[in-house]
């Protein structure tokens, strides 16, 4: 492991992909903020468990969706971490499905919050101690869902397109000032808000990924650490399928 001088702010990461993303930005050096909302013991937990292997880490507590609450977080982490070099927009809501019939203008804005509204207000203010730093690497979490096009899920996948659309953008935008924005698309991985799927579903699902099997938070959080590394600092506006092979066509 080689420590690292900046940060690494890793947004929803008190359980799910978001902890095992920060446990492993952790393991390749970063001191991580744990962001949460709501789920204090959990964010800790996953504190504890990076400081017991050697990592650096801090909790901290913001709704990322809501602008008071993101103001400040930049020097709220600094003063604790350092500052923020790596950026990853993980935080979620729910994504219920609903037919075309019963859409709302709501129903659309409860996801673009999350995928529009959010990564804007975090990459806004993180973005002038980037660009003193003359680098970052921004990290979305996206979907595959995108791409499948699964009926039901209109409201999700317009705000995830619209989260890749934000991404290609902003990497040509803000490429000058050595800052690179990717989005890494997982498929289906079940973590602790998927404990509702039957093991019928499960293995529908895997029959149609090649390589066998479901994802685990594990694959994406490598995925990220990878991005977030020297080895990606050329790649920008890139999106990265972490899916088994899920949607190859």
């Amino acid at each position: 492991m080689s420590v690292k001088q900046n940060a690494a702010l890793v947004t929803g990461a008190s359980r799910g992909l978001g902890a095992a993303i920060a446990r492993r930005l952790a393991a390749d050096g970063w001191p991580v903020a744990v962001n949460y909302r709501s789920d204090a013991d959990g964010a800790h937990q996953v504190v504890e468990e990076i400081r017991a292997d050697g990592g650096t880490a801090d909790a901290i507590a913001a709704d990322v969706t809501d602008e008071e609450a993101v103001a400040g977080l930049s020097a709220k982490i600094a003063s604790r971490l350092g500052p923020v070099e790596v950026l990853v927009v993980n935080a979620t809501g729910p994504q219920p499905e609903s037919r075309v019939e019963d859409l709302t203008w709501q129903s659309y804005l409860d996801q673009l919050r999350f995928f529009v509204k959010s990564p804007t207000l975090l990459l806004q203010e993180m973005l002038p101690g980037m660009k003193a730093l003359g680098s970052g690497r921004v990290i979305q979490i996206g979907s595959d869902a995108f791409q499948r096009a699964l009926p039901g899920t209109s409201a999700y996948a317009a705000a995830k397109g619209a989260q890749w659309g934000l991404t290609r953008v902003w990497a040509r935008e803000l490429g000058p000032h050595g800052i690179t924005v990717n989005l890494v698309a997982p498929g289906w991985v079940p973590v602790e808000r998927h404990s509702e799927v039957s093991a019928h579903d499960l293995r529908g699902y895997v029959a149609d990924v090649p390589l066998g099997r479901p994802g685990r938070p594990e694959d994406v959080a490598g995925t990220v650490a990878f991005l977030a590394s020297n080895s990606a600092e050329f790649i920008t506006g890139e999106r990265l399928t972490v899916n088994g092979g899920h949607t190859i066509g």
